[in-house]
């Protein structure tokens, strides 16, 4: 195969090393130079399949003058091809100044489809895929988080994020906290490892099943959300039209509803609609 001149970007597996492609291995082979957020991180992966190409760091506190540089290369004529630790370049990953740089200066950017942890996880998580928002990490601080997930909290669409071992509990307890622990959500983890696993449930049932198992406490995790749904008579929590039904039998429908939405934090108007729908 002969190669343009021109930036590949190039993905590289998120766990099962089985999942790189062949034309992917081609380039890495073919180019002049391999750009990588971590050169020790990527020379095991490149060693494993024999991949002497040179290397060159090119992370979030290089990358502006590493850009020019690249471009430079480019215009003398040598390939070059980007790759992350894992996945695809510029998903929550270095890329994307590198990226805009190299098409100002004219040098067309050739990517390649390939592993990438969000879109894997969304596929097996049972949540909505037609519609979806893929948002990186939570902030590390509980206010930014908090503002974060607040910001979002009536989005439609289904919510993406990635998260660390060493956060994942905070970061559940502010989806609780926020998006309310009936909110539907999936917790992919290790994906395409030995360990992968999936936790899906209402938000406080996964924070119980993580807390509870340090196990679930490892690894890379993505995080999916259901997106926001506007309460619907058919949608009643069955333990709110329960509270709602033994109320009536003591009060009228107008005050049961008023208790009832303040008990199971819900809006009256859908309580009372149910209730008279249903002759309570």
């Amino acid at each position: 195969m002969d190669l343009k001149v021109a930036l590949y970007i190039v993905p590289t597996p998120i766990g099962n090393l089985g999942d790189i492609s062949e034309r992917a291995l081609d380039i890495l082979r073919q180019v002049s130079l391999i750009a990588c957020e971590d050169t020790r991180h990527s020379g095991k992966l490149l060693s494993h399949f024999g991949i002497e190409t040179r290397k060159v760091a090119l992370h979030d506190h290089n990358e502006r003058d590493k850009a020019q540089w690249i471009a430079q290369k480019l215009a003398a004529g040598e390939s070059v091809a980007l790759i992350s630790d894992a996945g695809t370049p510029l998903i929550s990953d270095p890329g994307y100044h590198l990226v805009s740089i190299v098409r100002q200066e004219g040098f067309e950017v050739i990517p390649l489809p390939g592993p990438c942890a969000a879109i894997t996880a969304l596929s097996a998580s049972g949540l909505p895929s037609d519609r979806f928002s893929f948002e990186g990490f939570l902030p590390a601080k509980e206010k930014g988080r908090i503002d974060k997930l607040s910001a979002l909290k009536q989005d439609p669409r289904t919510l993406i994020f990635y998260e660390s071992p060493h956060r994942i509990v905070h970061s559940l307890e502010s989806i609780v906290s926020v998006l309310g622990e009936d909110r539907v959500i999936a917790m992919a983890r290790e994906i395409t490892k030995t360990f992968e696993t999936f936790l899906t449930g209402t938000a406080a049932e996964v924070l119980d099943k993580v807390k509870s198992d340090p196990n679930q406490q490892r690894g890379e995790m993505v995080l999916m959300c259901h997106g926001y749904r506007s309460m619907q008579e058919d949608e009643l929590p069955i333990a709110a039209i329960e509270t709602l039904t033994l109320l009536c039998t003591e009060l009228p429908l107008k005050k049961a509803s008023a208790l009832a939405a303040q008990l199971h934090n819900l809006k009256k108007n859908a309580l009372y609609k149910y209730g008279l729908a249903n002759n309570l």
